[in-house]
């Protein structure tokens, strides 16, 4: 059964290996393998659809391969979306979850809140999302990953 804390835990998981994909962006081979492992981990790409909305997407809003999402999260060679310049390159060197609302049903759930990367010039980018995790052979994967911009006007 899936619990706020498995949550945690995950979403510290997501935050740690999007860090350290930063960390190797002058390495592209490194950043490659472990961007697979992040998404190999992480995401429920091996088990059907995964439902993906990343942040700075214009022309293709929705990935739901996960060749397309490598390209959202690193470009580079394996570049499938022609607008994606790498968001996991940004060298960030903290991103913090701010949960505002779980919605908890055994093996699945859903939350929604905010989460701010803080680059090395310690600028924040503040982020909304959704992700929806489901347990899956004890493991925590994500199932849906919706990120956006705040409204501005």
């Amino acid at each position: 059964m899936i619990s706020k804390n498995k949550i945690i835990q995950t979403q510290d998981k997501w935050s740690s290996y999007i860090i350290k994909i930063s960390s190797f962006r002058n390495n592209y081979e490194l950043c490659l393998q472990y961007t697979d492992d992040f998404l190999n981990e992480l995401y429920a790409f091996d088990v059907g659809i995964v439902l993906f909305k990343p942040t700075q997407a214009n022309d293709e809003q929705f990935r739901f391969t996960k060749e397309k999402a490598l390209s959202y999260f690193i470009a580079g060679e394996k570049k499938v979306c022609q607008e994606d310049s790498g968001f996991a390159l940004h060298p960030w060197k903290q991103i913090t979850f701010n949960n505002l609302a779980y919605n908890i049903e055994n093996n699945i759930a859903f939350v929604m809140g905010n989460y701010y990367f803080t680059d090395l010039n310690d600028i924040d980018l503040k982020v909304e999302y959704t992700f929806g995790y489901k347990l899956i052979n004890e493991q925590m994967k994500i199932i849906l990953h919706h990120s956006s911009l705040p409204f501005s006007k």
